[in-house]
């Protein structure tokens, strides 16, 4: 499974990227007010860090619009992913886009039938968003499942992307039932090293070692 980052924070991408654990970012218009940059400065600024997709997500809502910033947005790098939302206008726009040859991450997908339109117009990436339906007390996981269950039985190329990934839970689930890629906040990415046994089985090594009085430097 890949592992996309989800933020606009350069110091964050480029930790995890020098660790190898970085295959893609995603970004929204919610990230770059939170990065207080420019959206072209710093996408492009991405785009040249990591060489797998970076999504870039579009600020209209109209198909025209859509396009026409999306093609402003491929300019940027060859890896630049034009981010459309799931809605009418959205689907025409990915179908445009991706008819142009450029990637096309579709996303705010909530539903299986948005995922299986989203397919049909070509999209690369679909982003179903578990967290947010596990705040309306549905069941995100499961989405994901019935999206992989659609794409397999009709041998549809669109990768999911699980998005609004909240927990480590998420990113193992996601991984179990087959999610192309998993995009989430660096500190989600870096929790996935923890467990409390490491922790204890650690602390009682360094006491043992520290017992001996011996160390290799």
């Amino acid at each position: 499974m890949k592992f996309f980052v989800d933020t606009a924070e350069i110091d964050q991408i480029r930790e995890l990227n020098d660790l190898g654990m970085v295959d893609g970012v995603t970004t929204n218009p919610s990230l770059i007010k939170k990065s207080g940059r420019d959206i072209i400065e710093v996408t492009k600024e991405i785009c040249a860090m990591v060489s797998g997709p970076v999504s870039a997500e579009v600020t209209s809502t109209d198909a025209d619009t859509m396009i026409a910033e999306g093609r402003k947005l491929v300019e940027i790098a060859p890896n630049i992913a034009v981010k459309v939302p799931l809605t009418w206008d959205g689907l025409k726009a990915c179908k445009t886009l991706s008819s142009e040859g450029h990637m096309v991450n579709v996303t705010l997908c909530f539903s299986a039938n948005q995922a299986l339109l989203a397919a049909k117009a070509g999209a690369s990436f679909i982003s179903p968003f578990i967290g947010r339906l596990d705040d309306i007390n549905l069941d995100g996981l499961e989405l994901i499942e019935n999206i992989r269950t659609i794409y397999d039985n009709y041998g549809f190329d669109t990768e999911i992307l699980a998005a609004s990934v909240r927990t480590t839970n998420h990113v193992s689930e996601c991984a179990l039932i087959g999610a192309d890629v998993v995009t989430a906040p660096p500190a989600v990415i870096k929790s996935l090293a923890n467990h409390p046994l490491t922790d204890k089985g650690l602390a009682a090594f360094m006491a043992d070692i520290a017992d001996t009085g011996q160390k290799i430097l």
